[in-house]
């Protein structure tokens, strides 16, 4: 009997031995965050440094804001939304599915109409939608997306929307309507100028004064069970390096957010 209590100490020690040699597996942390496609070049690259910065790596799920709104809705699992517009976000926060003192107005976008860099397409004006070369011109869908809402309010502010309705096609969300162009089944697309490349590209730039202000506001997912990573990412987003990133970008920082 008291060799077995004996036996048994000897095993137990040697367990406790063994696990003290092997380390403790580290966890990997990973942020998932819903943003609107205008986001997808500008959030890859400042997702980049965040996982150099803080070890977490972050996943996206990007699509039109209304759509992720949508999803957040019915229970998607997402820490962190990143809207393109303000309104989106709000209605959220009512709803009790963002936290309220996360949200945060982080950046502003600009409008811009471009096409292919290989295309015989010759616009100086958006009233050059008008000429019969032109047989179809991309956009986000206005009732998904607020940069085709923002397009839609630039036409109707010029008298052109109901002229060009035989002309429009429209994407889910604003990389959709880019593609329109790029495979040839639009000449044209209004697109964010976050998802061009200024000084390659083709483009014509809208007007700020034609439509509202295109500002974009984030927040937390009150279900998410990650928000303290989720405000590091907001913290970091809203620090030098991230405004530098999202000015290389062609976003401006709103006033407010600037040190």
């Amino acid at each position: 009997m008291r060799w077995s209590l004996v036996l048994c100490i000897l095993m137990a020690s040697l367990s406790l031995g063994i696990n003290k040699l092997v380390p403790a597996q580290s966890q990997s942390s990973e942020l998932l965050v819903a943003a609107a496609s205008n986001l997808s070049d500008v959030f890859a690259a400042i997702a980049q440094e965040f996982q150099k910065a803080t070890g977490t790596k972050v996943t996206f799920s990007f699509g039109s804001t209304s759509s992720l709104a949508r999803q957040i809705e019915n229970g998607a699992p997402f820490d962190l939304f990143a809207a393109a517009d303000v309104t989106t976000v709000d209605g959220l926060v009512q709803k009790g599915l963002i936290i309220s003192e996360s949200k945060r107005l982080y950046a502003r976008g600009r409008l811009i109409l471009w096409w292919p860099t290989d295309s015989k397409v010759q616009i100086d004006k958006l009233q050059d939608l008008l000429k019969p070369e032109m047989k179809r011109i991309a956009l986000a869908n206005p009732q998904l997306a607020p940069y085709g809402e923002a397009a839609k309010e630039a036409l109707i502010a010029l008298g052109l929307w109901d002229a060009l309705q035989p002309k429009l096609v429209f994407g889910e969300n604003v990389s959709a309507a880019k593609q329109f162009a790029t495979t040839g089944n639009a000449e044209v697309a209004f697109i964010p100028i976050s998802l061009a490349q200024p000084g390659k590209d083709r483009f014509l730039n809208v007007s700020g004064r034609l439509h509202r202000p295109l500002d974009q506001a984030l927040g937390i997912v009150k279900a998410s069970k990650n928000q303290t990573t989720a405000q590091r990412f907001i913290d970091f987003l809203a620090g030098d390096l991230g405004h530098a990133i999202l000015e290389d970008f062609w976003y401006s920082i709103p006033c407010s957010e600037k040190k």
